[in-house]
């Protein structure tokens, strides 16, 4: 039985000063929380199972057809990448409210040379992509160099991008129809495979794959653990030589990057180029890196609990639909499943060592 001794008090006797010690038992809940805060990945896969038990009960087996289940995956395809991109940054205990103008901006700069510039495809996807690294390593000298709180640079930079790209675009949307016959390469993650009912499309591979290199990085690499270490404690993480700036400047580089990728993945997706598009994406993200265990707080909580998160976000839209939910109230239960998730998150970190 697992014990925790806690210090109750100093007794003199005489000559002598005996430390007394009260011991007691862990309760359940104590155990469960211990378990939480060492594999806080576990509250979403549990959300996650318990909503698709709870949605199959009320929608019936039509939620769980092999059809519907693509559709979902593929209707978070580029929130979770956005989310993948945004953990990186809050694992720093930082935030980034740019991610969707990035990407944005960088689907409008590959749409541009491409289709309107004739520029071939993949060169146009590779300026896009040094677009989104430019673009994070911008944020990240901001942060680091000059010292603006992320919440602030971001949210200026948000503005910047998002003006950029009504600029390049002229505010109007590139058809599909353009893209098919100058570049259609650019919707490529928009193709899918069918298998039985399912639809999978290569971006909700895409997806997936992001997701496992970004934890191999994360959790087998001295990058991943200084990036861990930084979100913990940045004063302590310099103490023991890691070059916070450098590491924290990589960071949002990869970010941006990966959010650039999301706005290639983005063009598959919707089959056009619109500035308008996915422009909640920002908040969207941090729904699904919250609602996934990983903390506001930084250094705690893993990269593929986002993938759960996004998951969990796409699960509850589905089948509140399917039981005939408004969307107002739709976005009602999403409200309360971050705060709860936010007070899970205080609770499980504070526990005792």
């Amino acid at each position: 039985m697992t014990t925790k001794a806690s210090y109750e008090q100093v007794i003199d006797q005489g000559d002598k000063t005996v430390a007394k010690f009260e011991i007691r038992h862990q309760s359940l809940l104590d155990r469960i929380q211990h378990i939480l805060h060492n594999n806080p990945t576990f509250v979403p896969v549990i959300v996650l199972v318990i909503s698709l038990l709870a949605f199959w009960m009320i929608a019936g087996g039509r939620f769980f057809s092999a059809f519907n289940l693509s559709l979902i995956m593929q209707q978070v395809s580029i929130i979770g990448i956005l989310a993948a991109a945004q953990s990186l940054i809050i694992i720093t205990a930082g935030i980034d409210l740019s991610v969707a103008a990035i990407m944005i901006l960088m689907s409008v700069i590959m749409g541009n040379l491409a289709v309107n510039m004739g520029v071939p495809s993949p060169l146009a996807i590779v300026v896009g992509f040094a677009g989104g690294m430019a673009a994070g390593a911008m944020n990240g000298l901001l942060i680091t160099k000059i010292k603006l709180p992320p919440f602030i640079t971001t949210l200026g930079t948000w503005s910047i991008f998002f003006a950029l790209n009504l600029w390049l675009s002229g505010a109007q949307s590139i058809r599909s129809q353009d893209i098919d016959k100058n570049a259609e390469f650019l919707k490529f993650f928009g193709n899918a495979i069918k298998i039985g009912g399912a639809r999978i499309t290569f971006g909700v591979i895409l997806m997936i794959v992001i997701f496992v290199v970004l934890w191999y990085m994360l959790n087998k690499t001295a990058w991943g653990r200084h990036v861990y270490a930084i979100g913990d404690d940045t004063e302590a993480a310099e103490m023991s030589g890691i070059r916070t700036e450098r590491t924290l400047v990589s960071v949002y580089m990869l970010a941006g990057l990966v959010c650039a990728i999301a706005g290639w993945a983005s063009i598959g997706r919707v089959g056009s180029i619109s500035p308008q598009s996915f422009y909640e994406g920002n908040l969207q993200s941090i729904t699904a890196v919250v609602i996934g265990g990983i903390s506001l707080f930084g250094g705690r909580g893993s990269i593929m609990g986002a993938l759960f998160g996004a998951l969990i976000v796409g699960v509850f839209q589905s089948g509140l639909r399917m039981a005939g939910v408004d969307v107002l109230w739709q976005v009602f239960a999403i409200g309360w499943l971050i705060i709860i998730a936010v007070a899970i998150d205080q609770w499980i970190r504070r526990v005792s060592a």
